[in-house]
């Protein structure tokens, strides 16, 4: 493995590295992490995470279990129909 020297703030790196004791990791892994992120490089279980996390945000957006996400052109008409009715009416 490699070494990289860095030049960094000394407050930033400070706080950094507080920051990584209370998150239970070091500047280090975070730097190595970030890097691993930039050039798209994740392992298995991150490739998972990933895909699970990005499942669980895509079913925020669908309707609840029970119903069709779309009822239908008829069904679209009618409510359509519904809509000018009631403005018709006052």
């Amino acid at each position: 493995m490699s070494s990289l020297t860095l030049a960094i703030d000394e407050k930033l790196l400070r706080e950094a590295r507080i920051k990584a004791v209370k998150e239970g990791t070091s500047v280090n892994e975070i730097c190595r992490k970030a890097i691993e992120e930039y050039v798209g490089h994740q392992s298995a279980g991150e490739r998972q995470a990933a895909m699970l996390q990005a499942t669980f945000e895509f079913a925020k957006t669908v309707p609840a279990a029970g119903g069709p996400l779309w009822e239908g052109r008829d069904a679209l008409y009618a409510e359509r129909l519904d809509e000018l009715e009631r403005r018709r009416r006052r």
